[in-house]
């Protein structure tokens, strides 16, 4: 039995409530001195929720939170902090215009004479450097420098203001494999030096990677703590979810036939400098998944909105099925035969203030045989709408509910089963899985494997490496607005499509190479 004096952190019985919205009903966690404890759960389980309250952000209704042995209240950010306890958030907390040494100092700054003393706040962050190894640039502009070392300044500021508790929320989401493995050396290196850990994520080879010990939340619930070596990634899917869970889907070879997409140097304007689009050239065919990889904000989304009408085209063209619909508008080119998972499906996807039903039919409310004139025909909309709801697993099962009311998992089922059975020429799966569970990737998954069985055409656009590479039968890599190369699934791999997300190839050649050795102008 091990005594309780042993953690440094201990959160029993916790309970935290929104509105109506019970987070946390039965928040357990603890956590032990130079140990890296991994918070797992699906979307909405309360993981990010229970690290707020321990930070401070937000206070718990109920329950116990003991640091060091004693029992704290009235925890906010600055108590959690004079307690030794850092949190990095998903969205880093960083002053663009100001450096990295200003931005670790900001609200801690060292005062000679009543000025601020950077020389000694600078020799105290190069030790930081040092022991861990960091790699960043004390004199830089945080507009200069990588997602990666936004990352290690955020670390160091928790470090500067000395916490020996850190909190890491979603922290890989944003970093290339290669990045992902510089930043596990510098959390063992913390980990060493007696730090304690405590790493918020949902990827499980990671997980299984990086942990001493994993506790799994599921609906707001406590549901049991693992030592690493007595679990496995299927294990902890099953706990998260409740059921077996299978995301490796059976690939089959792509049978592919004509070119549905047909991009030709397209440019276009971005929403920062690094995403703007040069020149870029793809195609893809019926019957094949061809995935885009890359860092968020590297122009992935500026290409999509532009394909399809939501961006205005610069220079090039867009061919879809041979037709030319470059800066037509999204109906146009919707006709033409594109269907499309937008990235965000609450800003793009849906309307949640309607039921179901109304955004089932979203696309076609004005054609037959669901409307005549502006006369709707709510008997054949509810018909075809309680149709799909089966078929894609759309739960509640009721076509009157209320979007808002469903789950992320849920909401995301209505836009994929809306634009699958529209039946288009090609598919744009724009971040088909961001923000569902387990359960709902697994589902999201099968849907798209079936499409491009159907000799569908799909592009695939995904933060998720493992899912691009999982799903893809080619793989292009998009690096500040350009493609840095494309390649076979065969030959791809989480190495060789990393340093592509970096920029990784020859800035002297002006051809890219392909998959087989065949060169791209």
């Amino acid at each position: 039995m091990e005594s309780v004096n042993e953690y440094i952190v201990e959160m029993t019985d916790i309970e935290k409530s929104f509105a109506l919205v019970k987070a946390v009903s039965n928040g357990q966690f603890n956590l032990k001195k130079g140990e890296i404890h991994s918070l797992i759960g699906e979307n909405g389980a309360g993981k990010s929720t229970m690290m707020k309250m321990l930070y401070g952000i937000y206070a718990n209704d109920g329950g116990v939170i003991k640091i060091k042995g004693s029992e704290v209240t009235g925890l906010t950010p600055k108590i959690a902090i004079e307690h030794g306890i850092g949190m990095v958030h998903q969205e880093f907390m960083l002053v663009n215009e100001l450096t990295v040494l200003e931005n670790i100092i900001l609200g801690f700054e060292p005062k000679k004479n009543m000025i601020i003393d950077f020389d000694s706040a600078k020799k105290e962050i190069q030790k930081y450097i040092d022991t861990y190894n960091m790699d960043i640039q004390p004199n830089k502009r945080i507009d200069q420098i990588s997602v990666g070392e936004a990352q290690r300044v955020e670390i160091i500021k928790t470090l500067y203001r000395g916490a020996e508790i850190v909190i890491l929320d979603e922290p890989t989401a944003v970093l290339t494999p290669q990045e992902c493995k510089k930043f596990f050396e510098i959390l063992n290196s913390l980990k060493a030096d007696g730090k304690s850990i405590v790493f918020i994520s949902h990827k499980l080879n990671e997980v299984m990677e990086i942990s001493d010990r994993i506790t799994v939340m599921r609906q707001g619930k406590f549901v049991d703590t693992v030592n690493k070596e007595d679990t496995n990634t299927a294990e902890l899917a099953k706990m998260m979810v409740g059921r077996e869970v299978f995301l490796n889907v059976a690939k089959k070879k792509a049978e592919v036939g004509k070119t549905v997409l047909q991009v030709d140097g397209l440019w276009t304007s971005g929403e920062k400098e690094l995403s703007k689009i040069r020149g870029v050239s793809l195609d893809v065919k019926a019957g094949e998944i061809v995935g885009i990889a890359g860092i968020d904000g590297n122009g992935q989304s500026e290409l999509i909105e532009a394909i399809a009408g939501l961006r205005k085209v610069e220079k090039g063209t867009v061919k879809l099925d041979g037709v030319d619909v470059t800066n037509r508008s999204p109906k146009k080119i919707r006709e033409a035969g594109l269907t499309h998972i937008p990235e965000d499906r609450n800003l793009r996807g849906l309307n949640r203030r309607m039921t179901i039903m109304d955004n089932m039919v979203a696309v076609k409310i004005d054609q037959k045989p669901f409307a005549k004139g502006i006369i709707q025909n709510h008997k054949e909309i509810r018909s075809f709408s309680e149709k799909l709801i089966e078929k894609f697993d759309v739960r509640p099962r009721n076509p009157l509910a209320l979007t808002q009311a469903l789950s992320g998992g849920n909401a995301q089922k209505i836009v994929v089963a809306r634009e699958v059975d529209a039946d288009g020429k090609l598919l744009i799966a724009s971040q088909p899985s961001r923000g569902v569970d387990i359960g709902a990737i697994e589902s999201i998954r099968k849907i798209l494997n079936e499409v491009k069985a159907n000799g569908k055409g799909i592009l695939l656009v995904s933060a998720d490496l493992e899912e691009v590479l999982s799903l893809s039968d080619r793989i292009i890599v998009m690096y500040e607005g350009k493609i840095t190369g494309m390649m076979s699934a065969e030959e791809a791999n989480e190495d060789n499509i990393g340093m592509l997300m970096m920029g990784g190839y020859s800035e002297g050649s002006d051809k890219i190479v392909q998959a087989g050795g065949e060169a791209l102008s």
